[in-house]
């Protein structure tokens, strides 16, 4: 059982203007302290319960140098190693060449170089001639290094301090933000990674504000004003939409369209379908091509959204979906995502999720992997089977490909000489300044400065 701590209400305050300089994104110096100062201090997200349902089943997860096996030891229990053998060194686990990790079932993990094995607990089950060693050899000194571990919203999280504060802790108060919309309920429908020529950062920030659209994204111009805020909350940060009045449903990611709530509703949830294959699902895109057939000419907006809604809860009810109940003030204050500091994003809804999440690729700070993961509910049991699957970012849907093509001229742009740094907008692009102050917390450097006239800001030194 978590302790509970307190933690402040949901800010409603906007960040003022700065300036964010340069250097997290394109130093190699701070790409390589960001190893020991940030990733070997933070719960990273490193695979789901689901992924080892059966004792002996394991993952991998890999950040930077370091390598993480996590195996299901008991119907009720996971625990995480450090993924080397404690002889000479050796990965104990190899991940298959093009896969983004390691991923199998076995009741003990032996070594490649000496064939030194160990049990699931990590205990060190077999030593070939282990008395040449003589006592010192003892259990203790041979035995795998555990790795903090813990789960929350189906998520495993691994923490490579071992004094770290608990992940509940940690979490807050995004998990209580979340909680209602039972996250450990849902199922991936299709994971896909890929690489990119750019800094982990720039990627991740494509996805944590909504100011872009407009411009990335001019398509969805047509369904309305996408513009919206960003706040930080603690370490991190949510983002959102303000609704018209009186429809407060629409503060949720299952929004209406503008204009004929009926017709710009259907258009909408069939072009996000097609488009980008996420934050939606097949029931809602279904009810939503009848609404101009059922509802009349006129139809106010909050009675579109209710129909819409209510009736796709209740076709999923019928086939074994059950969508958990949550108040739309709730859902309208939890916002449409959560970025979990330093490198996660999961864009929530009551019966789907979107989730991003970006790490370094080596100490280059122009590479990095990026992971798109899309969720929903099914019925008991009947969940597909899925794998990350390796994708060129070309072959990924095109709304997609639209944000990634601003990726590599964004790292490129940064290093031109003379460039002062990223000026975010105060409301709508929060989120990134929220993610370089806490970065400058655990970095000692790079922290976002007072918005200045151009003779007033220098660039910081590396």
């Amino acid at each position: 059982m978590h302790r509970t701590i307190s933690f402040p209400s949901l800010s409603e305050e906007q960040s003022e203007p700065v300036v964010i300089p340069v250097q997290a994104y394109v130093s190699p110096d701070y790409a390589r302290a960001e190893r020991d100062r940030l990733w070997r201090k933070v719960w990273l997200q490193a695979g789901r319960l689901e992924d080892i349902p059966q004792v002996g089943d394991y993952i991998t997860y890999d950040i930077l140098d370091d390598s993480v096996l996590i195996v299901r030891t008991a119907p009720d229990a996971v625990k995480a190693y450090r993924n080397v053998c404690t002889h000479r060194g050796r990965r104990l686990v190899d991940t298959p060449e093009g896969q983004r990790n390691a991923r199998g079932n076995g009741r003990k993990f032996v070594c490649g170089f000496h064939a030194w094995t160990f049990a699931l607990d990590g205990a060190a089950s077999g030593i070939r001639n282990k008395e040449d060693w003589g006592a010192g050899l003892c259990a203790e000194v041979t035995r795998l290094r555990e790795v903090q571990l813990d789960s929350w919203g189906g998520f495993l999280w691994i923490n490579l301090d071992n004094d770290c504060a608990p992940l509940r802790d940690y979490l807050e108060p995004a998990a209580s933000a979340l909680d209602p919309f039972q996250l450990q309920n849902m199922r991936p429908r299709w994971r896909k990674w890929t690489r990119f020529n750019c800094n982990w950062k720039v990627a991740l920030e494509a996805f944590n504000e909504t100011y872009h659209v407009a411009g990335t994204h001019p398509e969805f111009n047509a369904f309305g004003d996408f513009t919206g805020w960003g706040r930080q909350q603690g370490r991190h940060s949510h983002i959102g939409y303000n609704a018209p009045k009186g429809l407060d449903e629409n503060k949720g990611k299952l929004r209406l369209g503008t204009g004929d709530p009926r017709i710009s509703t259907a258009k909408m949830q069939k072009y996000t379908w097609e488009g980008v294959n996420t934050n939606t699902t097949q029931t809602l895109v279904d009810v939503a091509q009848t609404l101009p057939d059922v509802l009349p000419e006129g139809t106010p907006a909050a009675e579109v959204s209710r129909y819409w809604l209510e009736t796709a809860r209740s076709i999923d009810a019928e086939r074994g979906v059950f969508w958990p109940e949550i108040d739309s003030e709730t859902v309208g204050s939890s916002g449409t995502a959560w970025q979990i500091f330093p490198n996660q994003q999961i864009g929530h809804a009551v019966n789907n999720m979107l989730c991003y999440q970006a790490r370094p690729c080596g100490l280059d700070p122009d590479r990095c992997y990026f992971e798109v993961a899309v969720y929903e509910l099914y019925p008991s049991d009947e969940a597909p089977a899925t794998e990350w699957d390796y994708a060129d970012p070309a072959d990924f849907p095109h709304v997609l490909r639209q944000d990634f093509s601003n990726m590599v001229a964004v790292q490129q742009g940064m290093k031109i000489d003379g460039y002062r740094g990223n000026i975010p907008n105060p409301k709508s692009e929060g989120a990134v300044i929220s993610l370089h102050r806490n970065l400058a917390e655990y970095m000692g450097t790079g922290a976002p400065e007072p918005l200045a006239a151009p003779g007033d800001i220098t660039r910081p030194a590396i």
